[in-house]
């Protein structure tokens, strides 16, 4: 069964977020030593929470993985790109680990 990966980066507390440092540096890092390991990225640059709403999140990374020990391997080798966090992103990232119905 594929699995997944979701960092989602709350807009909570006053939080900033450089969205260009991000696409532009990091993933580079998050490609160098998790890619291997990753099927598919997708980037959520958020916008609204609805209508009138703003945003709950700066960002969403979602990540898929053929199966749960290519999602082990990739958290294995994630050491530098967690360390890169605070050069983008003033706030405490969370996580979600799935599996994707296929």
């Amino acid at each position: 069964m594929s699995a997944s990966l979701q960092v989602l980066y709350p807009t909570a507390n006053d939080s900033t977020f450089d969205h260009d440092y991000y696409l532009g540096t990091h993933f580079d890092i998050v490609s160098e030593h998790m890619g291997p390991h990753i099927d598919q990225t997708i980037v959520t640059r958020g916008l609204a929470g609805g209508p009138d709403v703003p945003p709950g999140y700066h960002a969403i990374a979602t990540f898929t993985f053929a199966d749960q020990a290519a999602l082990d391997a990739c958290l294995a080798a994630a050491g530098p790109a967690v360390e890169d966090i605070p050069n983008f992103y003033s706030g405490e990232p969370q996580m979600l680990i799935g599996a994707v119905a296929d």
